[in-house]
């Protein structure tokens, strides 16, 4: 859709703004279908727009979790207003900075941002039961040990194959090992939580030292575990090992707020 027609929209739904102010300009970051826009309303006030793909289908579904978040006191973008029929949705604005954009600061900033943001996923990490049923028709399938397979597969293909080079032939015997299937099935049977699934550094945003969620479309039941290990093994930013169980320990140790 074109930027003029997004401006349109954007007029259309939120009368009050001074039309000749009203200025729209793409954001680079993307990702599962989707594409961002900036609306600079004032000069004081923006607001994100998506604009996301309506034949996949966990985008359909992002408005939803957000809400549910805000619901439970989870800090993500607040919701303004969703038109599913162009599958376009108008979101807070928290800013450009995210935990990754830190990578280069001091290890005392850092570790208040990460803590942030351990404390947020764990709120998502310790809902009960009862609750994560009201989101089980809006959420993608849960972690099962087919799954995990998908999982393993993906770290075959990606990790090992493209990354490191390993001959296919050998990957395959890696990979037909009855221990990665025997691995499958036992994490399967552990209990679930609701998890973020792509818990890493770019995904998670700082405004005001406070961490808030994003992208987080591909929630569902499966293993705090998971993103626990996305952000203290995140790809792309490396942390120390003092620093992981200074980390694990917060998460584990500490209690959040009321």
């Amino acid at each position: 859709m074109r930027t003029d027609a997004l401006l349109r929209q954007t007029r259309r739904h939120f009368p009050r703004f001074n039309v000749d102010e009203i200025k729209i300009a793409p954001i680079e970051k993307g990702g599962s279908d989707r594409k961002f826009y900036r609306v600079r309303c004032s000069a004081e006030q923006s607001i994100i727009l998506v604009k996301y793909n309506l034949e996949r289908e966990e985008n359909r579904h992002y408005v939803e979790i957000a809400q549910f978040l805000e619901k439970h006191e989870i800090h993500a973008p607040r919701i303004y207003y969703h038109d599913a029929d162009e599958g376009l949705i108008w979101l807070e604005d928290l800013g450009e900075r995210d935990l990754f954009g830190y990578r280069d600061e001091s290890w005392l900033v850092r570790r208040a941002f990460y803590e942030s943001a351990l404390e947020e996923v764990r709120k998502l990490h310790q809902l009960p039961e009862s609750v994560c049923m009201e989101m089980r028709e809006h959420l993608p399938a849960e972690f099962n040990a087919a799954l995990y397979l998908w999982e393993q597969n993906y770290f075959f293909e990606n990790c090992l194959g493209r990354y490191f080079k390993i001959e296919s032939a050998e990957i395959d015997k890696l990979s037909a090992l009855p221990a990665f299937r025997e691995i499958a099935e036992r994490l399967a049977q552990l209990p679930r939580v609701l998890v973020h699934r792509d818990f890493q550094s770019q995904n998670i945003l700082v405004r005001n030292s406070q961490a808030y969620l994003i992208d987080f479309q591909g929630m569902r039941p499966g293993l705090a575990h998971y993103d626990l290990a996305s952000v203290l093994f995140d790809p792309y930013v490396d942390l120390s090992q003092a620093e992981r169980d200074e980390l694990l320990e917060h998460y584990c140790g500490e209690k959040p707020n009321p």
